[in-house]
């Protein structure tokens, strides 16, 4: 019998989690042809999501529950769930219901079809027309800077064979899946379909956290914006230099009757400083994507494990 894993990642759930797991365990009795498992993983939350999953846990041992030691954020938590998954096909979803369970089935009929890697694409969201460009924006960008074709839309419900998760685990903790998933070329089902509203609670996500993700995914996609600071450093420089010798010789020709006042000196100090401070900012991204990449330490520290059949220790999840 070929077995499932779903893994939901979770921070603060307290309203959408028992939900969250009934709805999995409901999609799953309608395909009795399959074993599987639903791996929470909890992020440390502050309220009574961690109550309700050892309530949901102790209650059904198909329902398993890593809790973190502190909140490792949505990537390193749900690469680690995966790592714990031992099904034949694995499962993300997230657990505020934006992502409907109801894709579940639709998923595994793909895998069942010859696809090794399943995704939601959205194409229309309930979260807001603002988001939703923004999100487009940021898609496009990725796609004209990354060398290698993105996928654009693709959302957080996805389906990977366990062929295709051993991969992904293996490869760099940097990149998240969705470009990891388009680097490794796997043909990809994309699933279209229509972002719900938040059922409940409120997101952890705010503008910042958005705006971290996209420059982290920007650098670590693509070195083109490098390439790009290069081009634009050699035109600025080329500008500034032959605007220097025409001032120059203008200067020598009418040295008495020319003169330049400092709007153009500030103009120009400005102009070159802004590009300056933009590109120095864009070179400490790609520090830090190196410096993420070569500092070694434990993807995240499990504080307890729920019905797990062989308890593994913290330090495995390095």
């Amino acid at each position: 019998m070929k077995k499932i894993s779903i893994c939901v990642p979770c921070y603060n759930e307290e309203a959408n989690v028992r939900e969250m797991a009934m709805a999995i365990i409901h999609e799953m009795e309608k395909l009795p042809q399959y074993d599987y498992e639903v791996i929470f993983v909890d992020n440390n939350s502050e309220d009574n999501t961690q109550k309700i999953l050892r309530e949901v846990a102790e209650h059904n041992k198909k329902i398993k529950v890593i809790f973190n030691n502190r909140n490792y954020g949505p990537g390193r938590s749900g690469r680690n769930a995966l790592r714990h998954a031992t099904g034949d096909a694995i499962i993300s979803i997230a657990c505020d219901f934006q992502d409907p369970p109801e894709m579940i089935e639709t998923f595994i009929k793909h895998w069942e079809d010859g696809y090794l890697v399943v995704y939601g694409q959205k194409v229309g969201s309930k979260e807001g027309i603002i988001k939703y460009c923004l999100r487009t924006i940021y898609y496009k960008i990725i796609a004209a800077f990354s060398d290698i074709p993105q996928y654009e839309h693709v959302s957080g419900i996805c389906l990977n064979d366990r062929k295709v998760l051993d991969q992904l685990l293996a490869a760099d903790e940097t990149i998240s899946f969705r470009h990891l998933i388009a680097e490794l070329g796997y043909e990809v089902k994309l699933v279209p379909y229509k972002q719900e509203k938040r059922r409940g609670g409120k997101s952890s996500y705010n503008v910042s956290r958005y705006f971290s993700f996209a420059l982290s995914s920007l650098v670590n996609t693509s070195t083109g914006p490098l390439r790009v600071a290069t081009v634009l450093g050699c035109i600025a420089s080329g500008i500034s230099f032959f605007m220097g010798i025409i001032y120059l010789v203008y200067k020598l020709i009418y040295w008495q009757q020319f003169s330049a006042g400092l709007a153009p000196l500030v103009i120009g100090i400005f102009f070159l400083g802004s590009i300056q401070i933009l590109f120095i900012g864009l070179v400490g991204e790609y520090v830090g994507a190196i410096l993420n990449k070569l500092t070694k330490v434990p993807l995240v520290i499990e504080k307890e494990l729920l019905n797990f059949d062989e308890p593994e220790d913290s330090t495995d999840s390095e």
